[in-house]
């Protein structure tokens, strides 16, 4: 989402942070917690974490999931939780229609909260597993060195349970043919979950891409993240997920999505529109409307000629209200248009104030507050502020 007024509603800038503390409170949890260690007395949270360092953390973190027996209690039966409230990727946006994209906290480092439940969403207590004296096998390993972010994200996939959803989710990229990178189905439901950290502006030189070495740090800020994960929530995802369809699509379809899945967990860049710094940003990545801009128009695609406006409100405004698309009327590749307006409103910056990409049966692809991810659009907060689509391939 790129404003007019030069300023994301959900960021502010970030005071300086450095790459080795910049979650210097998630790396005091983890260690409290025994899930990782330092060296010499120092955390060197800007060190990429080596596939030992993150086996040893799968070793310690398995005993501390929800264990797949516990069933997750369903909202409002049994007693009130007393932790804080967890994000949902199918919550409703903390800020102007779009969740935060890991802004700091009061303290000015960044929590491990995103989008707050309301007081009715709150997360329900999860029983824990009874003890058996000796901890669960970790399930998930790499030999990989150093440990890609893509890879430390399978393994907390793994550790929680979720791998066959995530290989459904790849399976079903793969069958209609969008040639998606490796990790698309683990990222996918990783991002849900939103275990990963998106850094606010003036901290963005600090995001890393899926195929980047995930440092000390980043991996601390997901652990702690993790932890606070229930039984609920991952039973939420993988039934979410499980329902992950897609339709079949034409050459053209497929062209323009095969672009927008190999983007999966790039960084959210206020005002990017590139996978590098081509732009002048500090970071490769993009924002909302950035997002449909690299697909469609620094790709070259035909179709990406009759969008003119860069931001979401000028791409959902420069079209007649004629051309204006419900959501029984969606085909994959369509653009999709949020915020408070109305289907017959004017678009202006205020009322427009996000954009994604229709994949097909119910799915969006967009970069928000997981960078690029995927939700549903009906049953996540994109069904409630969802003003209207546009064709762009015709």
């Amino acid at each position: 989402m790129l404003l007019a007024s030069g300023t994301l509603g959900c960021e502010r800038a970030a005071a300086a942070v450095s790459v080795a503390s910049w979650d210097s409170a998630q790396q005091r949890q983890v260690l409290a917690d025994g899930l990782m260690s330092e060296s010499a007395g120092s955390f060197s949270g800007a060190a990429d974490l080596s596939a030992a360092q993150a086996n040893a953390t799968m070793t310690a973190l398995a005993p501390m999931l929800p264990s797949a027996s516990v069933q997750p209690t369903p909202p409002g039966a049994g007693e009130e939780s007393t932790a804080p409230s967890q994000p949902s990727a199918t919550s409703e946006p903390n800020l102007n229609g779009e969740p935060s994209a890991g802004g700091p906290g009061a303290s000015g480092e960044p929590t491990t909260t995103g989008e707050p439940h309301s007081p009715d969403q709150q997360s329900p207590s999860i029983a824990p597993a009874p003890p058996t004296g000796t901890p669960p096998a970790p399930i998930a390993h790499t030999a990989q060195n150093p440990v890609t972010v893509a890879t430390f994200d399978r393994m907390l996939v793994e550790e929680l349970g979720l791998a066959a959803v995530a290989a459904h989710v790849q399976q079903t990229a793969v069958s209609v043919g969008l040639d998606p990178p490796s990790y698309f189905g683990t990222e996918v439901v990783a991002r849900f979950l939103e275990l990963d950290y998106e850094h606010p502006v003036g901290a963005q030189r600090l995001d890393l891409f899926p195929d980047q070495p995930i440092t000390r740090a980043a991996a601390a800020w997901s652990l702690a993240r993790v932890i606070d994960v229930t039984a609920w929530d991952v039973s939420d995802a993988r039934e979410a997920l499980t329902a992950f369809e897609l339709p079949k699509m034409t050459a053209a379809q497929r062209q323009a999505l095969r672009i927008a899945v190999s983007r999966i967990g790039y960084p959210y860049v206020w005002g990017g529109t590139t996978d590098s710094t081509a732009d002048g940003l500090e970071h490769g990545g993009f924002d909302c409307s950035g997002f449909a801009w690299r697909v469609y128009r620094v790709s070259g695609l035909p179709w990406g000629k009759q969008i003119r406006g860069r931001t979401a409100a000028e791409q959902a405004g420069e079209i007649p209200r004629s051309g204006r698309l419900n959501i029984d009327q969606l085909a994959p590749g369509d653009l999709l248009f949020f915020g408070s307006a109305h289907f017959n409103s004017k678009a202006t910056e205020s009322n427009i104030i996000h954009e994604g990409i229709y994949l097909g049966n119910n799915w969006v692809i967009h970069s928000s507050g997981q960078g690029v991810y995927v939700l549903p659009l009906t049953g996540s907060w994109l069904g409630s502020s969802f003003a209207w689509g546009r064709r762009v391939i015709n």
